[in-house]
């Protein structure tokens, strides 16, 4: 049989059950048909009705990140696993032995139940610190923005090798000047349009506007005339 419809009220008690002396869909470790299992159901069981279902969701959802790398066959439909179902083994050369395993796997008495549970939470516990340490461990890269800068001066008698100059001066953490070039506005006046790259969270653009503005033997203003995220 299987298991059938893990969305109703029916099935989710086939699962409740099947899991009330089991730690797995499979076996004694965390599988694809634990994965299988766990995608057909959209969403956690409900804890009051189905307690077993919802202590082996929680689990397996633990190994989110790793699913595509656990052993076992991801093909098979949910519906492989389950009471009646066809025996499916990790390991088809070993059948028999994983037969014996699923004998073994099923306590008529439930006296196993408190010590399985307990491990399995333990297990859980774990792999959620184990987790959330190797999330806090990773550094995200620092944001950062590409920005072209025009710095107009005040007539075409300014020195534009000495404006672009104190420009490049200005030397901060989080800023890199990058190439440049003079563009006619009119009159003889040539501005100097400029690329820099900043890091978003060290550098302010206004902060920087004004601080090139302060340059005032050779800088009028200046514009931001184009921006984008790296």
């Amino acid at each position: 049989m299987g298991f059938t419809d893990l969305l109703t009220d029916s099935g989710l008690t086939i699962l409740n059950n099947w899991l009330t002396t089991r730690s797995y869909i499979v076996g004694y470790s965390v599988s694809q048909a634990d994965v299988t299992t766990f995608k057909a159901l959209k969403s956690a069981p409900e804890a009051t009705k189905y307690p077993h279902a919802t202590r082996w969701y929680k689990h397996i959802a633990s190994y989110e990140s790793e699913f595509s790398s656990l052993p076992g066959d991801s093909t098979k439909e949910y519906t492989s696993y389950g009471p009646d179902a066809v025996a499916v083994t990790l390991n088809p050369a070993k059948a028999p032995a994983a037969e014996e395993e699923e004998d073994d796997d099923v306590d008529l008495f439930g006296s196993d139940d408190e010590e399985e549970d307990a491990e399995a939470e333990k297990l859980r516990t774990q792999r959620l610190e184990e987790y959330k340490k190797k999330k806090e461990g990773k550094v995200k890269p620092a944001a950062k923005s590409v920005v072209t800068m025009d710095v107009k001066p005040w007539d075409d008698e300014t020195d534009m090798k000495e404006l672009e100059a104190a420009v490049r001066g200005i030397t901060k953490d989080g800023l890199v000047w990058g190439a440049s070039k003079l563009v006619a506005v009119g009159f003889g006046i040539k501005k100097l349009q400029i690329n820099l790259i900043i890091e978003d969270d060290k550098i302010g653009l206004d902060d920087l506007q004004e601080e090139i503005a302060e340059i005032e033997d050779y800088v009028q203003s200046t514009d931001i005339a184009a921006m984008q995220k790296l």
